[in-house]
């Protein structure tokens, strides 16, 4: 009995010096990502931060009849559905081709990581002098007569967004399928082709599963990264750029400079709420397709 206590004993000093580790770490998510986040989820339903009259819904409501939030929201949901797809894609291709036995692989590798050393400010500049109404793009187009477009200020200002996105997150998302691809089990492949299947089939039931981690992981990061390009367009046109490339982060920025925190809230609780909806139905899709291998 004595010796079943002292076991006890010892099992709860190791889950107060555990806890002692982990309680700096633990106090500072709570005070700046927890407590915060409660903080804006009240701000989203009272009137204001000096009567704090609760409001509940008539924020969410407000910001709905916005045209600016509308532009935004619909202008950052075209760009996500474009780059995000196009960065999981672009990369998985690129991973399977340096896969195989080409010339030139190390080379092909530093080509594309390069652009994660690169700072953002010289990546701008470099947009800048390629895609200028004076710029070279206008002036390689110019060879086979098109017109010059002011591609900044222009409806195609996205497609300039979109190939910068895809030029700085190429390189690591790359780096991520070929982690993953070296992971599968070279086995069934071997087995596989013994038994005459189709590459298809191998990339159906052997390769897409085995990658469907790394296929999640993949997809939130580029997400997150989709919602972070604001930064990028900033300092190509400042703070109110060309209606295409009005983003929701242009608006909140704008918003919380206008002092508007009821609606810089309610426009932040909605935009976790879509990102947390998101990913769970990522995580969803990824069991499913996973599920074999993991049994």
């Amino acid at each position: 009995m004595k010796k079943k206590w002292q076991q006890l004993d010892e099992n709860k000093r190791e889950r107060l010096r555990d806890l002692a580790f982990l309680s700096p770490s633990l106090i500072g998510v709570a005070v700046f990502f927890i407590v915060p986040f409660f903080v804006i989820v009240y701000y989203s339903m009272v009137n204001n931060p000096i009567q704090h009259q609760f409001v509940f819904l008539d924020n969410f409501i407000a910001l709905f009849k916005n045209s600016a939030f509308r532009t935004a929201s619909k202008n950052t949901l075209f760009f996500s559905l474009i780059a995000v797809p196009l960065a999981v894609v672009l990369p998985f291709l690129l991973a399977e081709m340096l896969e195989a036995r080409i010339p030139m692989k190390s080379q092909f590798r530093t080509f594309f990581l390069s652009p994660m050393m690169v700072p953002v400010a010289s990546v701008v500049l470099i947009w800048q002098v390629i895609f200028a109404n004076n710029g070279a793009m206008n002036d390689f187009l110019a060879l086979f007569g098109v017109e010059r477009i002011d591609w900044l200020k222009s409806s195609q200002a996205q497609i300039v967004v979109v190939t910068m996105y895809l030029w700085k997150n190429i390189g690591y998302n790359m780096i991520l399928f070929m982690a993953g691809l070296a992971n599968i089990p070279r086995e069934l492949i071997e087995v596989a082709d013994i038994d005459g299947a189709t590459p298809w089939f191998k990339f159906q039931n052997i390769t897409l599963r085995y990658l469907s981690p790394t296929i999640l992981f993949v997809t939130i990061l580029s997400l997150i990264n989709s919602f972070k390009v604001f930064r990028e367009v900033y300092l190509l046109t400042g703070e109110y750029p060309v209606e295409s490339l009005y983003m929701l982060q242009h608006f909140m920025n704008n918003t919380f400079k206008a002092l508007d925190y009821q609606k810089l809230s309610a426009a932040a609780v909605l935009m976790s709420v879509v990102m947390v909806g998101i990913i769970a139905l990522l995580f969803i899709f990824e069991d499913k397709l996973g599920k074999d291998v993991e049994g």
